[in-house]
């Protein structure tokens, strides 16, 4: 697939999980999907890219595929969690849920109408993509209470407009002339 981010990442671990038995240290490993919400650092990210160019109007389309994601926050959370959980063993997914492209744009439309984001799929002549299974139920266990993906997405396209990533749509002018009658 040529997807050289999530080879080295897949591979990293492998590496990781070697010479944790090797050395016989006590790893455990939270795995967190396509992550989203507030950035802390200036730039755009990767991730963030992946919602960005449809607000941009650089996509013209969306894919016709799924994609997990989940808050930073909750990422964050997992981590300390499994960090002060004695009995925290083995790996962690870390996502919320899994989303077609089409629904993460219709998200992004409801609640940013004024952006050019994109209505039509890429691949109108196949069905639908289904999303996959996620299992989180280790970090629920622990207390993760996953935050929904719609605050997800409004919360990353708020902080791109902080940020000065998105320009901030100007609120419609009311005209200054109308006609008191039509108003009785």
């Amino acid at each position: 697939m040529q997807n050289w981010y999530c080879y080295a990442k897949t591979v990293a671990e492998q590496t990781a999980w070697e010479e944790a038995k090797e050395k016989g240290v006590d790893l455990v490993v939270v795995n967190p999907v396509l992550v989203l919400g507030p950035l802390l650092q200036p730039t755009v990210n990767a991730s963030i890219i992946h919602i960005l160019k449809y607000l941009k109007g650089s996509a013209k389309t969306y894919a016709n595929s799924v994609q997990a994601y989940v808050h930073v926050r909750d990422v964050a959370l997992a981590h300390i969690l499994v960090y002060e959980t004695p009995s925290a063993s083995g790996r962690y997914l870390c996502g919320e849920s899994v989303l077609h492209r089409g629904d993460v744009v219709e998200i992004l439309a409801t609640f940013f109408p004024e952006y050019p984001i994109p209505t039509r799929c890429s691949d109108e002549v196949k069905p639908r993509v289904k999303p996959y299974k996620l299992t989180t139920q280790k970090l629920q266990d622990l207390g993760v209470e996953f935050t929904p993906v719609k605050q997800c997405l409004y919360e990353t396209v708020k902080s791109l407009q902080e940020k000065g990533h998105l320009p901030v749509p100007k609120p419609q002018e009311v005209p200054l002339k109308f006609n008191l009658k039509s108003c009785l």
